[in-house]
């Protein structure tokens, strides 16, 4: 017993730490660039809310509300959340791998390998709906590995309550959902079917993600419409099997592929492992269901935590005695090689450094839209020349007379840009906004008012 509290203290000081060395980095270089895009779409959807837009589900512009009020729009507290929630990543993985049975070498092992992770610095360095879903997907598979454990079977309520919230935070947690629901059946945890609990804890995730369900059945499901013509159209890059599964290699930084690859194999193969086989079952599933759906290369990459936290634990069973060495040495591969390649996914370095880095490492993270053909990665080439764009667009406007300004209106290509020119307007120094400026969208018959 007391050798277990004492674990228990080491790993949860592991866990802080490596959690507050997350969050510290992220503050430090939230701001050195711009905001992106599709931060400016967000902003403008928070000061809307409603139960859903066209190509978002609405928790992170409720959460983005709530930022904005308790901190306001300049870009260091705008990313603020996401930095928080960069780090909650890293704690949540460590709490699952303590469920998996992981100790004092498996806990740092899978949090070092998220705080490495080329995806997880990246997304936490800027606002979009992509930063809250580990915690998601993380929570989801912690709470289902207690019920493996033997947790009562109340415990599918907060599995709904965290589902549930999950749809609202993004709709690719229903893939997600539908791959463990599979998962379950495939394994001795479908006897859950024959209990009243896992009933309840999807009507709750239903009951949760109604509201936008309505919205959606209102407006003739506009976000299924969305995504049916973008997979007709040339928008993304269109990767093979094998190109997604090597980028996923890429994504969560090679030197943990050895780590999250251990992983799915220790719940394959081994006695212990395979009590928590719906894990790897789930991955398999939302890797299938994205492959077949040509989903961007990023889209799997909130089922990593769970496969660095089973990692963790192989590592640590299997090299207890032999080797041990290869623990300390996984851990320091990951943390030099994040810090080789994070100047590639957060704004380190000034953009012509940042050219002359990425030529001199031979290494760029894959596109994920045709569109971009820049020399700076999109993350960064989106977050730059928002400024000038609003400048012009206001010569434009305070050229016209009084009679005409009043008939003006933005006219885009795509409906994202006005919305993100509104927002840029609105957070960069431009306080003085027309309540007659227009917003019109090519191929819209709708004509909305700036607000």
């Amino acid at each position: 017993m007391k050798e277990a509290t004492t674990n228990r203290r080491v790993t949860t000081s592991i866990i802080a730490g490596l959690a507050l060395v997350a969050l510290i980095v992220h503050l430090l270089t939230i701001h050195r660039y711009g905001y992106f895009r599709d931060e400016l779409y967000y902003v403008a959807c928070a000061r809307h809310l409603d139960f859903g837009y066209v190509d978002l589900a609405p928790l992170s512009a409720f959460l983005l509300r709530i930022e904005l009020i308790l901190f306001g729009s300049s870009l260091f507290a705008l990313r603020i959340f996401p930095a928080l929630a960069s780090a909650l990543t890293i704690v949540f993985t460590g709490i699952l791998t303590r469920e998996l049975g992981g100790r004092t070498w498996a806990v740092p092992l899978a949090c070092t390998s998220v705080l490495g992770s080329l995806f997880f610095l990246a997304v936490g360095n800027f606002y979009s709906p992509n930063v809250y879903e580990p915690l998601f997907w993380t929570g989801a598979i912690f709470l289902l590995c207690r019920i493996v454990n033997g947790a009562p079977s109340h415990t599918w309520l907060w599995f709904g309550v965290v589902v549930g919230f999950g749809i609202q935070n993004k709709h690719s947690m229903v893939f997600f959902g539908v791959a463990i629901v599979l998962a379950i059946l495939l394994t001795p945890q479908r006897r859950q079917f024959a209990q009243k609990w896992i009933w309840l804890g999807g009507l709750i995730a239903l009951v949760i993600a109604l509201p936008n369900i309505l919205w959606q059945i209102e407006r003739g499901w506009p976000t299924w419409v969305l995504l049916h013509g973008i997979a007709k159209s040339n928008k993304n890059v269109v990767l093979s099997p094998w190109e997604f599964f090597f980028q996923q290699v890429t994504l969560m930084n090679p030197a943990t592929f050895p780590l999250w690859l251990g992983g799915l194999i220790w719940l394959l193969t081994s006695r212990e492992g395979r009590r928590y086989r719906v894990i790897v079952l789930t991955f398999v599933i939302v890797l299938a269901e994205f492959v077949v759906m040509h989903g961007k290369n990023y889209y799997l990459a909130p089922a990593y935590p769970m496969l660095f936290a089973a990692g963790g634990v192989a590592f640590e069973r299997i090299f207890a005695l032999r080797m041990r060495w290869l623990k300390p040495a996984i851990a320091f591969l990951v943390v030099v090689s994040a810090v080789i390649f994070a100047p590639v996914v957060l704004p380190i370095l000034s953009p012509e450094k940042l050219l002359a880095y990425v030529r001199a490492i031979h290494f760029e993270v894959p596109r994920t839209e045709t569109s971009h053909t820049a020399a700076l990665p999109q993350l960064y080439a989106d977050q730059f020349g928002w400024e000038e764009m609003v400048r012009s667009v206001a010569r434009v406007y305070a050229s016209l007379p009084a009679n005409e300004q009043k008939l003006a209106a933005i006219f885009a290509r795509i409906m994202e840009r006005p919305a993100r020119l509104i927002s840029s307007v609105q957070n960069i120094g431009y306080r003085r906004r027309s309540p007659d400026i227009k917003i019109i969208f090519t191929g819209d018959r709708a004509t909305t008012r700036a607000r």
